[in-house]
């Protein structure tokens, strides 16, 4: 059995996946805010609870708002910051008795969505999430790509890319930088640009609502945004040039940016010619919970071993 969690900034959610993956169980509890012994606990108890109600042990993989630093073991870059500076992979493995891995929850969808999902069979998947924030990850062949320090796909600190001067600088994220990605191309940021041109705080489903509805100041702030994202995108194909981009995030169920991203990029990809494979996340909200579950491969001698202790 292969359990994946995914520990957000609201809550930590289980699955249980069968060697075959099958969900056999799913669990969530609300994330203890600023709690980090908290947050442990609240792990602890759900893996034991699922291996109780399964009669099964498990392999376990977690996604992270963040990353474990490869010099020091620690997180860092996690805008849950309460858990940054801290050893979580040791922590853990003590806690639960064994071996657990650990990723960037963007990592995550990408490695769940390459294996089964809407980017199955691509090579190299780029995985963005685009709701609260807006952070990506990268599948190279169905494993995750971290990086040599940890830091494989982590666009959401760069600033947008050739930005206008009416952009510049931008608003500032939480790390101290301007009109960067992870809040321009977020549901957040869609949110505050409207707000900005309006002076109305609404969410993001009711701006799209009122775009549909002709709108002008609510197409204008979804003009702006598509731009954005696509020029981030652009970026993206220049450097890494995946075989296909899968959306997920509550953004990505806007269906016209699928029809409008490809025209939006065309002119900063450096090519004579490019393949737009842009597709939505087949697995939706589910993909970080289940990219952490396949964070252990099938054929791994550990999962083997340690199915054979049940």
């Amino acid at each position: 059995m292969r359990i994946g969690l995914d520990w957000g900034g609201t809550k930590i959610e289980l699955l249980a996946l069968s060697n075959e993956g099958e969900e056999l169980l799913r669990k969530r509890v609300p994330t203890p805010h600023n709690d980090y012994e908290g947050c442990l606990k609240a792990v602890l108890d759900l893996v034991t609870d699922a291996e109780a109600e399964t009669g099964k042990r498990g392999t376990v993989g977690i996604g992270i708002p963040g990353s474990i630093s490869p010099s020091t073991g620690l997180v860092k870059n996690a805008n849950s910051t309460w858990m940054n500076g801290k050893a979580l992979k040791q922590d853990l493995t003590e806690a639960l008795g064994r071996e657990v891995r650990i990723q960037n929850d963007a990592n995550c969808m990408a490695v769940s969505e390459a294996i089964d999902g809407a980017g199955a069979g691509c090579g190299v998947v780029h995985g963005i999430i685009i709701g609260t924030g807006c952070g990506s990850g990268i599948a190279i062949n169905g494993r995750p790509h971290k990086g040599a320090n940890g830091i494989g796909g982590e666009w959401g600190n760069i600033p947008i890319p050739w930005m206008s001067d009416s952009e510049f600088p931008g608003p500032l994220n939480w790390t101290g930088h301007h009109g960067t990605i992870d809040l321009l191309c977020s549901g957040t940021g869609f949110q505050w640009d409207y707000e900005e041109t309006t002076g109305r705080l609404l969410k993001g489903r009711e701006i799209i609502e009122l775009m549909r509805a002709g709108e002008q100041a609510a197409l204008a702030t979804y003009q702006r945004y598509v731009s954005r994202l696509g020029r981030a995108m652009a970026m993206a194909a220049n450097l890494i040039d995946p075989d296909c981009f899968v959306l997920a995030g509550g953004m990505s169920n806007i269906d016209e940016i699928y029809k409008d991203l490809p025209e939006v990029m065309r002119p900063y990809i450096f090519s004579d010619g490019y393949d737009f494979d842009i597709r939505k996340a087949k697995h939706g909200d589910s993909s970080g919970v289940r990219g952490a579950a396949w964070l252990w491969g099938k054929s791994e001698t550990t999962l083997r071993q340690i199915n054979q202790t049940t």
